[in-house]
């Protein structure tokens, strides 16, 4: 099964390249799924690695759940053992296993976002704070947002600068809030969906031991949208390539993909990674099979007067591809809009005057 004819030069060169850190800069329409499937085939099918040492980070369990069905068809069943979810799924199932060392039952429940807004509901009132002042959805924002920062409640009563910022949302008791929900959630044995990742960052930074296993097992590292790794996730991946001599890291991403920074996914990820792993390889994939010449030519003439670390100009890939060949001489138009609404509106309109 020769499955590497079907890759360009490029995708070949990343699906190859198993050995020692890797970024790969793959834009929209550039075949980075592929890469990332065939990649974890090569793994296994080519060179004997054991699904099990391998670990595939992606943003949604559906992509999870595909890409593992495509590796199937290319390696085998062997493929059902890879380690490959969500950051949030993996690093739970992780925790079912050594919560134990942190002070949680291995049973703990998972709180939903309407669980944790019916505990600061709970906790408002018994601090007789003003609910309309003290909105869930407000003090569960600034608390996840603390957690994705790696601020534990005892860093966010002693820092002067968060509180300078509560008092001047005339929300002052907050870190109190914070205190009152984590010690009750630890009560209860549950963790909230940020305490996943929060408190597996604890486990492995307290943990040597426990974290020496996971290293061991997650001989090869994959991560998918890496430009939309928040601080908190970006901090995982440092514990677990900490003192690896030369790790199988591999990162996946575009500087101009990003689409969590409302979540804190931060563009400076991939000068983290280079700062960390100096010899670190970049594979650029700059065929696009998604779009014609003229489209790729306007978005490029705009997306270039932004600064980004890896600027590219995409090449085409429109032979044999009727529908692309069909809108090669069209020209897109560039519009502007004021907001989602309008811009939604807008494009349903068009589409409907097409049609």
């Amino acid at each position: 099964m020769d499955y590497l004819k079907e890759l360009n030069p490029e995708q070949r060169q990343a699906v190859e390249h198993t050995e020692g850190p890797v970024m790969i800069i793959a834009g929209a329409g550039s075949g980075k799924t592929r890469v990332l499937t065939y990649r974890i085939a090569h793994l296994i099918y080519a060179k004997g690695v054991d699904a099990f040492n391998i670990l595939s980070l992606t943003f949604t369990n559906k992509a999870a759940s595909e890409m593992k069905h495509r590796i199937e068809k290319l390696a085998g069943l062997e493929a059902r053992n890879t380690w490959m979810g969500t950051f949030h799924s993996v690093f739970a199932k992780i925790l079912r296993v050594e919560a134990d060392k942190i002070g949680y039952p291995s049973n703990f429940t998972i709180y939903d976002t309407d669980d944790s807004k019916s505990l600061i509901r709970t906790l408002v009132k018994e601090l007789r704070l003003d609910d309309k002042v003290y909105k869930p959805s407000v003090v569960l924002s600034r608390i996840s947002g603390a957690k994705n920062r790696l601020i534990s409640w005892q860093t966010y009563q002693n820092d002067p600068f968060v509180k300078a910022d509560d008092e001047a949302a005339l929300r002052p008791r907050m870190g109190e809030i914070y205190q009152r929900y984590q010690e009750r959630l630890f009560k209860a044995g549950a963790m909230d969906f940020d305490d996943l990742l929060f408190n597996t960052n604890v486990l492995f930074r307290d943990h040597l031991e426990v974290l020496n296993k996971y290293q061991q097992r997650f001989k090869y590292v994959m991560v998918d949208e890496f430009q939309d790794c928040n601080k908190i996730m970006v901090a995982l991946l440092g514990l677990l390539i900490k003192d690896v001599e030369s790790p199988n890291l591999c990162i996946v991403g575009d500087e101009l993909q990003t689409i969590y920074r409302f979540q804190g996914a931060n563009l400076s990820n991939f000068e983290w990674v280079s700062n960390m792993l100096p010899e670190i390889q970049t594979i650029i994939l700059d065929t696009n099979y998604r779009s014609t010449t003229n489209i790729l030519n306007k978005s490029y003439d705009l997306i270039s007067q932004s600064k980004h670390i890896h600027p590219l100009k995409k090449s085409p890939m429109i032979a044999g591809n009727d529908k692309l060949e069909k809108w090669q001489n069209d020209m897109p138009t560039l519009a502007s809009y004021e907001d989602k609404e309008q811009e939604a509106y807008s494009i349903a309109y068009s589409i409907k005057e097409l049609i």
